[in-house]
């Protein structure tokens, strides 16, 4: 029996998912077929893909884009722009990837999910932040959300192969793997010195700027606690974070027996992708593939948490539920654009989210202008708590 033929909306198609997902489509012509991108800034990169893969409508942030897009592609394309547009992307195909960095993802994501699609996601944030908003979209007949991190990807795998949900009984928890990020063995001292370029030197992974320095702060490991215990509906205390800078095995799932499961391969973001498209199917093109003959090292140890406290920040976040998360996302976001942008030292980043934190007034979110309310007053905290 020949594959399935699938449409793709690729959102986010010029970030660091967004090209290796090309990567994946440009080796499988016969079975998918890009239907719809959307882009930032890359305006020229945005323009050659739509050239290359025929791309029949994309989406861009602003009027301003769209008009500096319309001479650079032909005229029956379809330029759609802002928030609006990017939902209406997502609810014309089979799979959505959604690779859109931040809370901007989250229309897509509700988009594609009320839509009834397969969303392959690698936007952390809108799940984190709009968890209780997300879950109702998820209830939605056909919905399908496939978590596109390589650590939530090999949970998600090892669950199918034990036919359950991590909420069952006879799982007793979740380990998710950490590499440590660049700054594994400093200490609360030498990290006060550590620099934009020390930040962005990952020792694993090819990743944008934002997840790279969240990595380097473990605000990375902390928001995929939230995005673990919301995607597979498993408390946060049955979720714990274990360092393993090899970054092979990238994550496991124990059972109340002892036994573990655990999904392995080279640390290759292409792997997670085409699972994602190809469910239920496997491709075959071996991105992950390990030569047990050639040896490695596996080694495991428990993260720093005096030194990385953006864990407990995460967990806290969790255990208060509501709108928490949602602040504890958007003062990161704020924070870390203010270090990408040289306005405040590395250490501050952290800092400023826990200044926000600590004026979190309990919301039970219930709905999407609470949740847009909360992201708004979380950030306007942020802000304002950015060293001088």
């Amino acid at each position: 029996m020949a594959p399935a033929h699938r449409r793709v909306a690729l959102l986010g198609a010029t970030g660091s998912i967004g090209r290796q997902t090309l990567e994946v489509l440009r080796r499988e012509p016969d079975r998918f077929d890009l239907v719809a991108i959307s882009g930032g800034e890359q305006l020229d990169e945005l323009a050659s893909i739509q050239k290359e893969f025929g791309v029949a409508r994309v989406g861009v942030k602003t009027h301003a884009h769209r008009d500096k897009l319309c001479a650079l592609v032909a005229h029956d394309v379809d330029i759609v722009v802002g928030e609006e547009g990017l939902a209406a992307l997502a609810r014309d195909a089979d799979v959505v990837v959604n690779a859109v960095v931040g809370f901007a993802g989250l229309p897509a994501t509700i988009s594609a999910l009320e839509a009834g699609l397969r969303l392959a996601l690698a936007n952390k944030e809108s799940l984190i932040a709009a968890a209780p908003l997300v879950a109702s979209a998820r209830a939605t007949p056909g919905a399908e959300l496939v978590p596109v991190d390589s650590e939530h990807c090999a949970i998600y795998q090892c669950l199918v192969g034990a036919s359950a949900h991590a909420g069952r009984p006879d799982v007793r928890r979740l380990l998710l793997t950490a590499s440590g990020g660049p700054f594994r063995g400093w200490t609360a001292e030498r990290l006060r010195g550590a620099t934009r370029e020390d930040a962005l030197r990952h020792p694993t992974w090819s990743m944008g700027e934002k997840i790279t320095i969240d990595s380097s702060t473990l605000m990375n490991k902390g928001l995929e606690v939230l995005e673990a215990s919301a995607l597979f509906g498993v408390e946060v205390d049955r979720i714990e974070v274990v360092v393993h800078p090899q970054s092979i095995v990238h994550s496991m799932v124990e059972f109340v027996d002892g036994s573990v499961l655990a999904q392995l391969s080279r640390p290759d973001m292409r792997l997670p992708i085409a699972y994602c498209l190809g469910l239920p199917e496997r491709l075959d093109h071996r991105w992950g593939a390990l030569d047990f003959a050639a040896g490695f090292e596996l080694t495991f140890e428990a993260p720093d948490r005096d030194a990385f406290p953006a864990l407990d920040l995460a967990y806290e976040a969790a255990r208060l539920g509501g709108a928490a998360p949602a602040w504890l996302s958007a003062a990161n976001e704020v924070a870390v654009e203010a270090f990408l942008a040289g306005r405040v030292a590395w250490i501050d980043i952290v800092a400023v989210v826990a200044a926000v934190m600590d004026r979190y007034e309990a919301d039970p979110l219930e709905t999407l202008a609470a949740l847009y309310a909360n992201d708004a007053t979380a950030r306007r905290l942020a802000t304002a708590s950015l060293p001088q």
